[in-house]
C-alpha cells in the first residue's frame, strides 16, 4: 500500500516581544527628558522674568537720572539768583556795618567819659563814708564816757543817800535844811552837768565843723585839681575832637566817594543783573527747549533701545533655548552611551565625573548632595564680604564648581562672568573658604570621583544659587 506524500508546512516563530526592562528604560528616559525640559523651561522663565525686572529697574534709573539733572539745573539757576541777592545784601550790610562802627566809636567815647566820672564819684563817696565812720566812732566813744560818768555819779549819790539817812536819824531838822540845800546843790549840779554836756556837744560840733571845713577845703583843692585836670583833658579832648573832626570829615568825604562809587557799582551791578536775568531767562528757555528736545530724543532712543533690547532678548532666548536643547540632547546621549557601556561591561565603568547643570537628574544622591552644598553657601556669613561689591551694576554669574569625593574643591569655572572682576574673585574666595564640603556618600562615591555643580549666583540679602 502506497502512502501519499503531503507537503510539509513550517510555521515561522513569532517575532520576539521587547523585554519589560527595555520598555521600562525607554519610559524612564522619556520621563527624564521631559522632566529636564520642564526644568530648563522653568529656569529660563525665571531668568527672563529677572531680566525683565532688571530692564525695568535700569529704565527707572535712567528716568531718575534725567529728573535729577533737571533738578540740578534748576538748583543752579536758583543758586545764581541767590548769590546775586547775597551780593546785594552783603553791600547793604557793609554800609550798615560802617555806620554801626561809627556809632559804636562815639558810644564808647561817651561810655569812657561816663566811667571816669563815675569812678571819681565813687572815690568821693568812699572818702565821705570814711569821714562819717570816723565821726560815728568818736560819738560812740563820747557816749561811753558820759555813761561811765553817769554811773559814777549815781554810785556817789547812792553813797550820799546812805550817809544822809544816818544823819537824818541824828538830826531831822538839820536834814530838812540840808535837804533843801541838797536840792539846790543837785539843781545846780544838774545845771552844771547840762552846761558841761552842752559844752561837750558844742566842742564836738566845733570839731565836726572843723573836720567838715577841712574836708571841704580838701574837696575844694581836689575839685580845683580836678578842674585843672578836666581843663587839661578838655583841651586835649578838643584837640582830639578837632583832629577827629578833620578825620571824620576826610572819612565822610571818602565815604561819600565810596558811596558814590558803590552806588555806581550797584547801578552797574543792577544793569548787569538785569542783563544776566534776561540772559538767564533766555538760557532757561533755551535749556527747557533743549531739555524737551533731549527728552524727546531720549524717549525715542529709549523706545528704539527697548525694541532693540526686545529683539536681542528674543534672539538670546531662542539661542539659549536651542543651546539648552542641544545640551540636554548631548547629556541624554552621554547617559545612554554610559548605560550601554555599563550594560556591556559593568565592572569597567568609565563615568567618574558627575555633572548637575540643572535641578533634575536620575541620580537622587547627586541632587541631594548639590542641594546640601547650595544650602551651606546660602546660610554662610560670606555675603558680608561682597555686600558692597554687588551694589555695582553686574551680570548674574553662571559658575561651575567641581568638588572631589573628599569634599575638597577641584576647580571654579565661570560659564558666564559677572562683568566685575572683583565679584568673580570674591565668588572664588567664598567657594574655597567654605571648603572642605561634605564628603560623598557611599552610594555617590561608587559612581563619581568628582561632581560638577553649575548654578547662577544671585545676591540680595544673602547668596542665592539658582
Amino acid at each position: 500500500m502506497e502512502h501519499s506524500q503531503e507537503p510539509e508546512f513550517i510555521v515561522p516563530p513569532a517575532p520576539a516581544e521587547p523585554t519589560l526592562v527595555a520598555k521600562e528604560n525607554t519610559r524612564d528616559d522619556a520621563a527624564r527628558q521631559e522632566a529636564a525640559q520642564r526644568e530648563a523651561a522653568r529656569l529660563e522663565t525665571e531668568r527672563l522674568e529677572a531680566e525683565r525686572l532688571e530692564n525695568a529697574r535700569q529704565a527707572t534709573t535712567r528716568q531718575e537720572a534725567a529728573r535729577a539733572e533737571t533738578e540740578r539745573l534748576a538748583a543752579e539757576r536758583q543758586e545764581n539768583e541767590r548769590q546775586a541777592a547775597a551780593r546785594q545784601e552783603a553791600a547793604r550790610r557793609e554800609a550798615a556795618r560802617l555806620e554801626a562802627d561809627r556809632a559804636k566809636t562815639e558810644r564808647l567815647a561817651a561810655e569812657h567819659q561816663e566811667s571816669e566820672r563815675q569812678a571819681a564819684a565813687r572815690q568821693e563817696a568812699a572818702r565821705r563814708e570814711a569821714a562819717r565812720q570816723e565821726a560815728d566812732r568818736a560819738k560812740t566813744e563820747r557816749l561811753a564816757a558820759e555813761r561811765q560818768e553817769n554811773e559814777r555819779q549815781a554810785a556817789v549819790r547812792q553813797e550820799a543817800a546812805r550817809r544822809e539817812a544816818a544823819r537824818q536819824e541824828a538830826a531831822r531838822a538839820e536834814t530838812e535844811r540840808l535837804a533843801a540845800e541838797r536840792q539846790e546843790n543837785e539843781r545846780q549840779a544838774a545845771a552844771r552837768q547840762e552846761a558841761a554836756r552842752r559844752e561837750a556837744a558844742r566842742q564836738e560840733a566845733a570839731r565836726a565843723e572843723s573836720e567838715r571845713l577841712a574836708a571841704e577845703r580838701q574837696e575844694n583843692e581836689r575839685q580845683a585839681a580836678a578842674r585843672q585836670e578836666a581843663a587839661r583833658r578838655e583841651a586835649a579832648r578838643q584837640e582830639a575832637a578837632r583832629a577827629e573832626t578833620e578825620r571824620l570829615a576826610a572819612e565822610r568825604q571818602e565815604n561819600e566817594r565810596q558811596t558814590a562809587a558803590r552806588q555806581e557799582a550797584a547801578r552797574r551791578e543792577a544793569a548787569r543783573q538785569e542783563a544776566a536775568r534776561a540772559e538767564t531767562e533766555r538760557l532757561a528757555a533755551e535749556r527747557q527747549e533743549n531739555e524737551r528736545q533731549a527728552a524727546a530724543r531720549q524717549e525715542a532712543a529709549r523706545r528704539e533701545a527697548a525694541q532693540l533690547e526686545a529683539r536681542e532678548q528674543a534672539a538670546r532666548r531662542d539661542a539659549k533655548l536651542r543651546a539648552i536643547g542641544r545640551q540636554l540632547d548631548e547629556e541624554a546621549d552621554r547617559r545612554k552611551a554610559a548605560e550601554a557601556a555599563n550594560r556591556l561591561s559593568p565592572s569597567a565603568s568609565s563615568l567618574r565625573r558627575g555633572r548637575l547643570f540643572g535641578r533634575a537628574d536620575p541620580n537622587a544622591e547627586l541632587i541631594l548632595y548639590a542641594e546640601a552644598w547650595s544650602r551651606k553657601i546660602h546660610f554662610s556669613p560670606a555675603f558680608e564680604t561682597v555686600r558692597e561689591l554687588v551694589k555695582q551694576p553686574h551680570t548674574k554669574p553662571l559658575v561651575t564648581v567641581a568638588i572631589r569625593s573628599d569634599g575638597s574643591v577641584e576647580s571654579v569655572t565661570f560659564v558666564l562672568s559677572s562683568g566685575v572682576p572683583a565679584i568673580d574673585n570674591a565668588i572664588r574666595e567664598i567657594v574655597h573658604s567654605l571648603a572642605p564640603y561634605q564628603p560623598f556618600s557611599a552610594a555617590l562615591g561608587r559612581d563619581y570621583d568628582v561632581v560638577e555643580i553649575r548654578r547662577t549666583w544671585h545676591f540680595d540679602s544673602a547668596i542665592r544659587l539658582y
